[in-house]
């Protein structure tokens, strides 16, 4: 019976870790925010080029969107963790709206598909079809987009 107890005490002290917790002061807010915008600003510098490779206003470098696809996975699976401290309760400048912390589920299940997407168009990128790439860099695009719809302020 210990050994249950244990087990259940340990499983919910990891879903109370996976929740997000309220940030602790107005420096405490800022700092998470800054940090989660650091992550979306280079997300958007990986993605500018590949919009503009998928518009055809400059060519299709399968190297260079193996790269940033490369990058943009690893971000995704940062996303979460700077989405733990929740900063409602401060007057911090952000974009993010209240629902990234009241809807987890969704919120994991966007970032979930930006990094399947993200895998997809690595392996576009090793297949070095321009077609192929073009497409997989709409999926990331639209992955993105839906997110924010759901999450970000116009």
């Amino acid at each position: 019976m210990k050994l249950f107890s244990t087990i259940v005490v340990a499983g919910l002290l990891t879903v109370t870790a996976a929740n997000a917790q309220p940030a602790q002061s107005m420096k405490h807010a800022k700092k998470s925010t800054e940090l989660r915008q650091a992550i979306f600003q280079l997300m958007a510098s990986n993605m500018g080029p590949m919009g503009a490779m998928a518009k055809g206003r400059i060519p299709v470098d399968a190297e260079r969107v193996a790269t940033n696809a490369l990058r943009l996975e690893q971000f995704s699976y940062m996303l979460n963790d700077y989405f733990k401290t929740d900063t409602r309760k401060f007057d911090v400048k952000t974009e993010a709206l209240p629902k990234a912390w009241e809807d987890k589920a969704t919120f994991e299940e966007k970032v979930n598909a930006l990094t399947k997407a993200s895998k997809n168009l690595q392996a576009a990128a090793k297949s070095g079809d321009e077609g192929k790439i073009k497409k997989a860099i709409g999926g990331v695009g639209k992955t993105c987009g839906g997110c924010h719809d759901v999450f970000k302020k116009d």
